[in-house]
């Protein structure tokens, strides 16, 4: 796998402030065998980072929470806990098969659409569409602003007449290591927990020391994924347990694994949808230091009153938005037309680019207190090749015009 090395820093540059409906019918029985304990196969194939150019990025905008998300490729990519450049996912996908004919994975298999839902560009909503048109999925991304936890709001459209069946692929690459050989920074363990009564997926890493260099963590991880799975397993990357690898083979789990330890882990639930008709269900990815910990942070989120929690996050980078001085009405170079294209009245591209900035801690998100979230400083963000402030700018502060001229340049 490939060390991290700040490559996270890549992503503002690539943001371009696009921040995606989907359509299922589902399994024809619910029963599941009994997973067996261990998986076999490990420690799977070598772990990368996932793509570094993202279609969306999103944080809360106060410090309660510490996830950032990132979407790319139009999957769930990394997601980032407790730290801006500590990443815990690879990808997390879908998988849909009709039982018998196809098996289809979303990366490989759908095409995808991706907008910003809010204004301000930190809420995404992804599209995929089956390449062969028997359904879509639509999922909308966004932080609970008070817990550390990941919202999905999944809609799921079956376009045919057949039954299908949905899957979530979580793979994980808890604290920055993915495992599956000695060019990994270290194995990730998972299990499917029963404790909540229901299947919870956890991924997780304990250590915080790595082999490698320069790159130790600041606590163990776990990454907790909940919601309504009526099958679920853990396996490695690329093997027999690996459940794409089954589902290609003969479009069904008859397997189940509960743990997987020490390799590139990967784990499948199937989402609990009627057949062949709509559905729609909320997934939570909740972290923390250990399993209680993470998934009582994603029990949490789905216990609320979701809509509730969903106008918090948008409310607090409206107030964010609303502290910002406006941008200038001149600037040397540029046409008026295309000024007011980037920063207009009727254009969401400056307060855009401010709230990327800030979600990389390049601006303070309390103005009474003058903080960003804990370890953000602006040295993190190497904006303009400038690594050697560590004061976090000023509230309200104008976007600079250098930066405005070179978005104009790229547009």
């Amino acid at each position: 796998m490939r060390m991290f090395n700040r490559r996270f820093l890549r992503i503002a540059s690539a943001l371009g402030a696009a921040c995606l409906a989907l359509s299922v019918s589902i399994p024809l029985s619910t029963a599941s065998a009994a997973p067996l304990t261990l998986a076999p196969g490990g420690p799977g194939a070598l772990s990368h980072f996932d793509l570094a150019r993202k279609d969306c990025l999103g944080t809360a905008a106060d410090t309660a929470s510490k996830v950032w998300y990132t979407v790319a490729g139009g999957v769930l990519s990394d997601v980032y806990y407790p730290t801006i450049d500590n990443t815990n996912v690879e990808t997390l996908q879908y998988i849909v098969t009709d039982g018998s004919t196809f098996t289809d994975l979303q990366s490989r298999d759908m095409t995808y659409g991706v907008r910003a839902v809010d204004p301000g560009g930190m809420e995404c909503q992804v599209t995929a569409t089956a390449k062969s048109g028997a359904y879509r999925i639509v999922t909308d991304y966004f932080p609970d602003p008070g817990r550390n936890t990941l919202l999905m709001k999944v809609r799921v459209h079956n376009l045919t007449h057949s039954d299908l069946q949905v899957y979530v692929r979580f793979d994980a690459s808890v604290n920055g290591n993915g495992g599956g050989g000695a060019g990994n920074g270290g194995g990730d363990s998972a299990t499917v927990d029963s404790s909540t009564g229901h299947a919870v997926l956890v991924s997780y890493d304990t250590r915080t020391e790595t082999n490698a260099v320069n790159r130790d963590y600041a606590q163990p991880v776990f990454a907790a994924l909940d919601g309504p799975f009526d099958q679920a397993t853990s396996g490695f990357v690329g093997t027999t347990s690996d459940g794409l690898s089954e589902l290609d083979a003969s479009h069904g789990l008859a397997q189940l694994y509960k743990d997987a330890v020490n390799g590139d882990v990967v784990q499948t639930g199937r989402l609990a949808l009627s057949p062949r008709a709509n559905g729609s269900v909320t997934l939570a990815l909740g972290f923390g230091r250990d399993a209680t910990t993470a998934i009582a942070s994603a029990e949490g989120s789905l216990n609320s009153n979701l809509d509730t929690v969903r106008g918090s996050y948008e409310v607090g980078w409206q107030a964010y938005d609303a502290r910002l001085s406006p941008p200038p009405h001149n600037i040397s170079g540029l046409s008026e037309a295309a000024v007011d294209s980037l920063a207009g009245p009727a254009s969401n591209r400056f307060r855009r680019a401010f709230n990327e900035l800030a979600a990389f801690g390049c601006s303070v998100l309390d103005g009474s207190t003058q903080r960003t979230k804990p370890t953000c400083r602006v040295q993190k963000c190497g904006l303009e090749g400038d690594s050697s402030r560590t004061r976090p700018a000023k509230p309200g502060r104008a976007l600079p015009v250098r930066w405005i001229r070179s978005a104009a340049r790229r547009s």
